[in-house]
């Protein structure tokens, strides 16, 4: 049987990836859906009504599931992992609770007037209340971000007999890497909901759903990945930069760089040996990894020999980036072909329809692959420098942690496969519900 070290991590991956699925929705959902709604508000077409009325229902499903599966993630600090708590939990207590307080209280209390208060409060009190739940989401990113970066760039803490005090919270919060990890992530959201809309919309357009709502927010979704895909290329290499000054033994896995070199090649596909300490089959151009974590070809980048032992382990690093960012781009180009086929020619083709459903889930598979990399990226440590892994796991028996697992698994798969299914399973009802009003479509199409 695996070692309690071992199955621990297998299993807080397991929540974690589980988990981040939604807020990774939620956040950017949000935000759409206040689109939505203040655009009724403006105008006073019903299509847009009946966009937010659809896509709150996902937002709904989502959220109910991501607080669902936060709270199961909690009890690892507790079950799995006690030594985290015991050694940082002067600092990771107080900011999940921030988070719970500021955010969470927040979201729970306007949600129920956002879900059920259309009709029973004013326009103006409802709008607010969307407002109000878009905002909490995204202090809950910001509160958890936070926690995620210090463990990455710890700051503004001392040890006092091997525990962790805090000596300056702004230092905390505001650690060296949490403002391109916050936009970073905050980017991913708005991409994966923009492609999760774009994809559903398709969904029902390709089962002859003639009305145009799902027309309109195809092409707000589309426009909305198109304006957001710049910026996140722009904040990853800030992000790139950062994580080179501050975690470079990461991003020599990343790249698979095993000397300290000048002029690094950037490797498009490998497959790193950790036993010879190179790279087998290697696909290279000359010095791009340079330029591109430099902004000099010549510039010098520490390779992985400099942290032996003290490094990650380098092919699931190395692949996940590749994954994330060969994903980022695919995404890319699928959002700028078909927008601007879409402002050329009015629709979108039946192939072009069924690609952008077979993209509604794309950003979960960026999101996970990054995440993969800033968390494996990290090892030995998970707290840097401060706490390795070993020192913070439990102590119980390989074989308890091994049937938990197995329960969280099941339980998971079950859950996404439903979630998944209930999410076209609503796209289908709208298909034969809603209905169609004719007397605003012309008005709409030059809205």
């Amino acid at each position: 049987m695996l070692d309690t070290l071992l199955l621990s991590r297998i299993q807080f991956a397991t929540n974690i990836s589980f988990h981040i699925l939604f807020p990774t929705i939620t956040i950017a959902l949000g935000w759409f859906l206040v689109f939505f709604k203040v655009r009724y508000d403006i105008t006073n077409h019903p299509v847009w009504l009946r966009a937010y009325r659809f896509w709150v229902k996902i937002f709904a499903l989502t959220f109910a599931l991501g607080v669902v599966s936060g709270i199961t993630m909690s009890f690892q600090f507790g079950t799995n992992w006690p030594g985290f708590m015991e050694k940082v939990g002067n600092i990771a207590g107080p900011l999940l609770g921030y988070e719970v307080l500021t955010a969470f209280f927040m979201e729970a209390t306007f949600l129920g007037v956002m879900l059920f208060g259309m009709n029973r409060v004013s326009p103006r009190v409802h709008t607010l209340s969307t407002i109000v739940v878009a905002v909490g989401t995204t202090i809950s990113a910001f509160w958890i971000l936070s926690l995620n970066s210090w463990m990455q760039t710890p700051a503004g803490f001392e040890l006092r007999n091997g525990i962790v005090y805090p000596t300056d919270w702004l230092a905390v919060i505001f650690n060296p890497s949490f403002p391109y990890r916050f936009f970073h992530m905050l980017l991913a959201s708005g991409l994966t909901a923009a492609f999760l809309i774009a994809g559903v919309s398709s969904y029902r357009l390709l089962k002859k759903d003639n009305k145009h709502a799902p027309n309109m927010t195809l092409k707000v979704s589309l426009t909305v990945a198109c304006l957001l895909a710049p910026l996140q290329i722009f904040v990853g290499d800030l992000h790139g930069l950062n994580t080179l000054q501050h975690q470079p033994q990461k991003v020599a896995a990343m790249e698979g760089a095993w000397e300290t070199q000048k002029g690094l090649p950037l490797v498009l596909f490998a497959i790193p040996n950790e036993d010879t300490r190179t790279n087998d089959f290697a696909i290279e151009i000359p010095k791009a990894a340079s330029l591109i974590l430099t902004h000099d070809l010549n510039g010098e980048i520490k390779g992985l020999n400099e942290f032996e032992g003290a490094h990650p382990p380098v092919k699931p690093v190395f692949f996940g980036f590749r994954i994330m960012v060969g994903m980022g781009m695919l995404m890319i180009a699928v959002a700028f072909i078909t927008r601007l086929s879409l402002w050329r020619n009015k629709r979108l083709s039946h192939w072009q329809l069924k690609i952008l459903v077979a993209m509604s889930f794309s950003g979960w598979v960026a999101t996970l692959a990054g995440w993969y990399v800033t968390e494996i990226g990290r090892q030995p440590y998970l707290v840097s420098g401060v706490l390795t892994v070993e020192e913070a796991v439990t102590t119980v028996a390989s074989s308890n942690v091994a049937i938990s697992l197995a329960a969280y698994l099941l339980v998971y798969i079950v859950l996404l496969v439903l979630y998944i299914r209930t999410l076209f399973y609503t796209a289908d009802k709208a298909v034969q519900v809603e209905e169609y009003d004719y007397s605003i479509v012309e008005e709409v199409r030059h809205a």
